[in-house]
């Protein structure tokens, strides 16, 4: 029987994470789709919950492969239906040049703004 993961209060919130996270960096660049799935599948499977990524992944970044990552887990999370027993900690990383990040700032408040203000890069 595998021991359980121990879990911390995330910050100020009521969510508790396991004091582990399964690093997604690699996927869709190093490592195959099918890896991405059967790490995803054995980490849940190990009550790893916890899942890293950002916007800019895989490494290193190039404008082919941006957000590769995100979209690895999101297809993992439709085909497996588990969205509500994972927790996900993402982040926008810094400007890459010719990179569209319209959608991270458009999906920033709940509901999503119409027309949200863009930030301004420089």
């Amino acid at each position: 029987m595998t021991p359980a993961i121990p879990r911390k209060k995330l910050g100020s919130s009521d969510l508790e994470v396991p004091v582990l996270c399964l690093g997604t960096m690699t996927w869709g660049e190093q490592n195959t789709e099918e890896e991405a799935w059967e790490q995803l599948d054995y980490c849940l499977a190990q009550g790893l919950n916890f899942i890293d990524t950002a916007e800019l992944y895989p490494v290193p970044p190039r404008k082919e492969t941006t957000s590769r990552t995100e979209s690895i887990i999101g297809r993992w999370l439709e085909a497996r239906g588990c969205r509500d027993k994972v927790i996900i900690a993402t982040k926008v990383a810094a400007y890459l040049e010719g990179i569209d990040r319209s959608f991270v700032v458009g999906a920033r408040s709940d509901p999503p703004a119409p027309n949200p203000p863009q930030p301004q890069l420089d």
